[in-house]
């Protein structure tokens, strides 16, 4: 079963038991799922799919982050239970042990050697820890890495 027939099973179950705020969110996700397949004119794969997730669950956050500012805790705790659903649907978060090991692969699967080679190396990590990893925080530890 892929992930976006997964979502809409999700969805249908949600509207099944009455779960409002867990039918909105789901329909948000299959929303901004079309609206990039009619963008692109393409049908989505399991890694795009997880991209327009990702995507959504870095938009959450950064609205956590103004809200708290704005003192409203109403939004945040919304904004908090949507991330809680979306991360549902993202693989298992890579340790810093793994997102360590990862990092040393792609460094000498690449031949990096000094910095200018970091895009090299985020280019071999960018499709294994997609949707695993913050990539800004993987692009500071590979930038931390090389600079020694």
């Amino acid at each position: 079963m892929t992930l976006k027939s997964r979502i809409q099973e999700d969805m249908k179950s949600a509207m099944r038991a009455g779960e409002k705020d867990r039918l909105a969110t789901i329909r948000l996700v299959m929303a901004a799922i079309k609206q990039r397949e009619v963008d692109e004119r393409i049908e989505l794969d399991d890694a795009q799919v997880l991209s327009v997730i990702d995507k959504m669950v870095k938009q959450r956050r950064e609205s956590i982050t103004q809200f708290t500012a704005g003192n409203r805790a109403d939004l945040v705790a919304k904004e908090e239970a949507e991330v809680r659903l979306l991360l549902a649907y993202l693989p298992a978060a890579l340790t810093d042990a793994e997102l360590d090991a990862l990092i040393s692969e792609a460094i000498q699967a690449t031949g990096a050697a000094s910095i200018r080679d970091m895009g090299k190396v985020m280019a071999a990590i960018k499709a294994k820890a997609a949707g695993r990893a913050d990539l800004g925080a993987v692009g500071a530890r590979i930038k931390a890495r090389l600079s020694v």
